[in-house]
């Protein structure tokens, strides 16, 4: 068995995230390519994006820390620290609204 701290992973890659020229910082926490389960820890700093992307399988995102916005074509929802953000199965974007930290779990179509 393994244990993380999110909340040290968080600061971290915040830290980091702040210290980038792309604004950002991430870590795989769970699963990656070899499974259908994919887990990864992404921090923002506020005004980042990552640009629009398809969905790659079921997907949420969990907001650890600050604000953020994922956006569908013409529907956008904001979550802040607790909130779980259900992705749509289509084309979307997400920004930090605040420097804000998440985590993306995804469950791969094959």
């Amino acid at each position: 068995m393994q244990k993380l701290s999110l909340e040290a992973l968080s600061r971290q890659h915040l830290e980091r995230a702040a210290a980038s020229s792309t604004g950002r910082s991430s870590q795989s926490i769970y699963g990656g390519h070899e499974h259908v389960l994919r887990q990864t820890l992404i921090a923002l700093r506020a005004g980042s994006t990552l640009a629009e992307h398809e969905n790659p399988g079921e997907a949420t995102v969990l907001v650890l820390r600050g604000r953020v916005r994922l956006v569908s074509d013409d529907a956008s929802w904001e979550g802040m620290a607790g909130d779980l953000l259900i992705v749509p199965e289509a084309r979307h974007s997400l920004e930090a609204l605040e420097d804000a930290a998440f985590v993306l779990t995804v469950g791969k179509t094959q």
